[in-house]
């Protein structure tokens, strides 16, 4: 999420706004894609981060990461009590992920597999039990359009990740195959991404389609969180809830975002789940 060196993150809920909320939820998820640097100091700028998250996505070697980041991040989440999960990609590391690869089936999902049972296994050694797993870049994207895609990686997760639940974007093919093979789903929503009129996200390269007013940002969460309507980049009205939201950590104003989030669903009645 591209925010801008200019923006002020120290907004005022609208009150009437703000009185509406209280009632529907108490508490939502917050989950943060980390682990994804290189040096121990990455590892420092994302423990920052994990004080205003209730989970975070470790890059397990596919797209980055690597036995210190894994063990560091792993670290991290422990002493900061907030849910670890892996985060597997393409193996691509030279485009982060990011770009779609014509691979084998049975390639992907063996180089799939590998990964999370790497960062299993650093986890194991911390003491850390990894509750969850959410694709990364161009392989979340292809899954999340995929029927055939994203049904077998359900089958392998459920085969071999039996308790790790999925992190799959709200009303697409990874949410539909984790119900369809019945295995725990949480539904994921983003404050900084438009959707469609039909509840999908709406392509990067439409007009309007990242968010880039915090304010308007935050309008988005809270209607996420709680059910209310909002709208579709078209300016359509929108109604659907979330389980989590996604908060970019890429963002070199994250902390700061990150921050100001938390003291703004607090004024909304909503905290944080940890």
């Amino acid at each position: 999420m591209d925010l801008g060196v200019e923006i002020d993150l120290g907004i005022e809920m609208d009150k009437g706004l703000e009185s509406d909320m209280k009632w529907a939820v108490t508490t939502i998820d917050i989950n943060c894609d980390l682990g994804e640097g290189s040096s121990e100091a990455d590892c420092a700028h994302d423990a920052r981060l994990m004080q205003f998250i209730s989970r975070c996505n470790i890059a397990c070697g596919g797209h980055a990461g690597d036995t210190t980041t894994m063990t560091l991040s792993l670290r991290n989440a422990r002493e900061a009590g907030i849910a670890a999960g892996a985060h597997p990609g393409y193996p691509d590391r030279k485009n982060f992920g990011r770009v779609s690869m014509d691979l084998p089936r049975d390639h992907l999902l063996f180089s799939v597999r590998e990964q999370i049972q790497a960062l299993q296994k650093l986890a194991a050694t911390e003491q850390v039990t990894l509750s969850h797993i959410k694709l990364h870049g161009a392989l979340y994207n292809d899954a999340e359009a995929s029927d055939e895609l994203a049904e077998d990686l359900v089958q392998l997760i459920a085969r071999e990740f039996p308790d790790l639940t999925i992190l799959a974007l709200a009303n697409a093919a990874l949410e539909r195959a984790a119900k369809k093979f019945r295995h725990p789903v949480l539904r994921e929503g983003f404050m900084d991404r438009r959707y469609l009129n039909d509840h999908r996200l709406s392509p990067r390269a439409m007009s309007g389609a990242v968010i880039e007013d915090f304010e308007q940002c935050l309008q988005q969460v809270l209607a996420l969180a709680t059910g209310q309507p909002f709208s579709s980049v078209e300016h359509k009205p929108l109604q659907f809830s979330v389980d989590s939201i996604c908060l970019h950590g890429d963002n070199p104003q994250a902390v700061s975002i990150a921050e100001k989030l938390e003291q703004s669903l607090l004024r909304a009645g909503i905290r944080i789940w940890r």
